[in-house]
């Protein structure tokens, strides 16, 4: 049996004084909504707790899918990467970036080479290289095959949508297939979800159609996502059968907010082929924020 946990949405806190010159862009907005709103929901130890709980169980690897920083400042970005290490090594953790990572243009590379280890795929070049094609990654962990892919684009102020291109489901889609035929569980990384409706139209993933014909064409067992800051279950439909689309509450987010608490999926991926089992847990901050429950659990597969 293969544990596979799975946070999002970090957004490492507090932010970092910026200057006029980082201002005067579109962090503008975000820190006006990070004084104005987040600031009272994702601070004090909520991470912490979380991630002690999820270590409580012992996955045998972590998925996070994305939001790792606020405004991709590059102190945030150097704190982020400082997280990564102490949350454990880049083999027992996959990391694929969100909206805030590729704040302002130019903050993508940034975050993609100071977070490469995290990132890579397993044939990917040792070092970043700025030519190298990065997406879709391909790591290949006991029997599970973990594909990551990217939305994470820079947008104007006011607009926090993701793109999947045409290059990107191509390869997505015979990354699949390879994985398939090498008999491994697939699961998909995201960041915004591939499911129409799901976030209002300025925070949507542009190329959905892309993303579900990929996935048609190469097969997936399972689909990760954050961006919306809740948990969900939606299900993929294609000619391979359906596909769960799982989606998690932001690993920062207190009680008493909007949204739901800090939470974390937990999976049991175990059988083979053609025959797979994936159960589901969901674990959730308390509300007096001094632990985490079991709220959630349900068998998909």
């Amino acid at each position: 049996m293969f544990k596979l946990a799975h946070i999002s949405d970090i957004h490492l806190g507090p932010l970092p004084r910026l200057t006029w010159r980082e201002l005067a862009s579109k962090r503008i907005t975000g820190y006006l909504n990070w004084h104005s709103n987040r600031r009272r929901h994702m601070v004090g130890g909520t991470l912490e707790t979380l991630v002690e709980a999820m270590r409580q169980h012992n996955p045998d690897h972590l998925a996070v899918t994305g939001d790792l920083v606020n405004l991709a400042t590059g102190l945030e970005i150097s704190r982020a990467a400082s997280w990564l290490e102490a949350l454990g090594a880049p083999e027992d953790t996959s990391v694929v970036p969100g909206n805030h990572d590729a704040y302002v243009p130019g903050a993508h590379e940034k975050t993609m080479r100071a977070w490469y280890d995290y990132v890579r795929g397993d044939d990917d070049p040792s070092h970043y290289v700025k030519a190298h094609r990065l997406w879709p990654t391909q790591r290949r962990r006991g029997p599970v095959a973990l594909i990551g892919c990217s939305t994470s684009v820079a947008t104007p102020p006011f607009s926090a949508s993701g793109y999947f291109g045409p290059r990107q489901a191509r390869e997505t889609a015979e990354a699949l297939k390879q994985a398939g035929r090498d008999g491994l569980f697939r699961v998909v990384m995201i960041h915004h979800p591939p499911i129409r409706g799901a976030t209002a139209q300025h925070k949507r993933m542009i190329g959905i159609r892309r993303f579900a014909a990929a996935l048609s064409v190469g097969g997936a067992e399972l689909v990760l996502h954050g961006h919306t800051h809740l948990n969900t279950l939606n299900w993929l439909t294609t000619r391979r059968g359906r596909i769960p689309v799982i989606g998690i509450a932001s690993a920062s987010q207190g009680p008493g907010g909007k949204k739901p608490p800090a939470a974390f999926n937990l999976f049991e991926i175990s059988g083979k082929s053609g025959a797979w089992s994936l159960t589901w847990e969901r674990h959730s901050l308390t509300a007096d924020a001094s632990g985490v429950t079991l709220d959630h659990h349900q068998t998909l597969l």
